[in-house]
């Protein structure tokens, strides 16, 4: 699996840029949220990457941004009926904090808005990813408004990392206090979530 690129920008549109990594030029898709981000072509860039491999060819998916990555896979994976050409469409049509957003309300209306997603996909998008984006985004919103003691940041990080494998909020938050009754304030983000994940709770 190729992971990223780190090399000069040779060419950039919209939608694809050309990286030449030690002399090999790679060519990769690219959503428009990333193309704002770019340098300009001639300097030094390092673009993440997900390589889609198919019968007929092996294509270069590339983002500027973690974020941008992990919601293509995210579409890509769990979204029934979604490939990447509609991840792509999502990432260019709306941003990352704007599409977990309207998940979380269960907004159709925008998502829907955005090209190559009907509404029926729109609805399978919330119905799909409301437990892993949305419960985990307004979650993070709440927990951004208040200041955290450093005890209570670390059971909000090990919530989220838990909500980010598939439990829901009110499990993952009882899991993570429960735990922590038992391993005691030295115990880190990782002791929690594994202790949690070993219970099973």
């Amino acid at each position: 699996m190729i992971t990223f690129l780190h090399g000069k920008l040779v060419e950039s549109l919209p939608t694809q840029v050309t990286v030449d990594v030690n002399g090999v030029g790679y060519e990769a898709l690219i959503p428009v949220s990333s193309y704002d981000k770019l340098p300009s072509p001639g300097q030094d860039v390092k673009l993440l990457t997900h390589l889609v491999v198919r019968e007929d060819a092996h294509i270069l998916y590339g983002f500027m941004s973690t974020a941008e990555r992990d919601l293509f896979r995210l579409l890509i994976n769990t979204v029934s009926g979604i490939g990447p050409k509609t991840a792509l469409n999502v990432l260019s049509g709306i941003s990352v904090t704007a599409f977990r957003g309207a998940v979380a309300k269960s907004d159709v209306k925008s998502l829907s808005q955005i090209s190559g997603v009907g509404k029926k996909t729109a609805e399978r998008i919330v119905v799909e990813l409301k437990d892993k984006v949305g419960a985990a985004s307004a979650w993070e919103a709440t927990s951004a408004q208040r200041a955290l003691s450093p005890e209570d940041q670390k059971v909000n990080d090990a919530v989220l990392a838990l909500m980010a494998l598939g439990f829901k909020q009110i499990e993952a938050h009882d899991a993570v206090r429960k735990v922590q009754g038992i391993l005691g304030a030295k115990a880190t983000v990782e002791d929690l979530v594994r202790a949690c994940l070993k219970k099973g709770a």
